[in-house]
Parts: structure tokens; C-alpha cells; sequence
């Protein structure tokens, strides 16, 4: 097993098209993990979307502190956690981000489609200020 270094997270975190599942407190203090598509801003936060009325809207609404978590799953195995504090924000950049999340995931060519629909009516920018990183590959050996 190994750590990575700052530029080996960045890199892990944006190969391919890995989902971060990101962990919130319910109303009643339990967990909830849910997968999101997801980017790094070039301050070093996560950026990805979400419906404001959803139960993870509300969570972070609520409590905005989050954990993520990006896995490789094959071996060797590997992750990087992130541990940090959302901020909720609506506005312009909301629909910029939207289409660059979705070209990552959904290709080009579906890119401003898929990034307008996520960009709607209800729907809220999360950007997580991260503070603490866990990164570690070569699990397996």
C-alpha cells in the first residue's frame, strides 16, 4: 500500500469516469451515501450538483459537512477519501458546471443536453471545500 502525492490524487480523482459517493447525516442522524458525478475547480473542491428538495439537498442544507469517497476498483485497489465542508450556491456558474460535469460523464456530444436538465429549475451548485485527504492505491499488494 501506498499515499499518493497531491498531483496522484488530482490525477486519480479525474481518470475516467469514477463516481465519488458522497456521505451526508439524515434528519434523524443517520447515514446516507449516494454517487455523484463530479470535478475539481482549480482551487482544489469538488464540484457536482444536486436537486435542492432531494434528501442529499436537504442534508447538506442542514449539516454541510460531507465525506467522499473515489474508488479504483480493480487490483490493485485503491481510493482517496475527502473529507470537507459544502457550500450551496445558485446562480450563472451553475449551468457552466452542469455541461462540463456532463461532458465528463455523458461525452460531448450530450454535453450541454444532459448539463441543462441537471442546470433546472430547483437544482443547486455544491462546491466542498476540502480539508482533510485520505489517498491511498496498491491495496492488494
Amino acid at each position: 500500500m501506498r499515499s499518493l502525492s497531491d498531483s496522484e490524487v488530482k490525477a486519480f480523482l479525474l481518470e475516467g469516469t469514477r463516481t465519488a459517493k458522497l456521505s451526508v447525516v439524515r434528519k434523524d442522524g443517520s447515514p446516507f451515501v449516494t454517487p455523484v458525478w463530479f470535478l475539481l475547480d482549480d482551487d482544489g473542491s469538488v464540484v457536482f450538483e444536486t436537486e435542492r428538495r432531494s434528501l442529499k439537498g436537504h442534508a447538506l442544507a442542514r449539516d454541510p459537512r460531507v465525506s467522499l469517497c473515489v474508488e479504483d476498483d480493480r487490483p490493485p485497489f485503491g481510493f482517496v477519501r475527502l473529507d470537507g465542508v459544502a457550500e450551496i450556491s445558485e446562480g450563472p456558474e451553475l449551468l457552466a458546471w452542469t455541461t462540463r460535469i456532463a461532458a465528463r460523464y455523458m461525452g460531448p456530444e450530450r454535453a450541454e443536453e444532459i448539463g441543462s436538465l441537471n442546470a433546472g429549475e430547483g437544482h443547486a451548485l455544491i462546491r466542498v471545500r476540502v480539508r482533510r485527504v485520505v489517498a491511498q492505491v496498491e491495496l492488494a499488494g
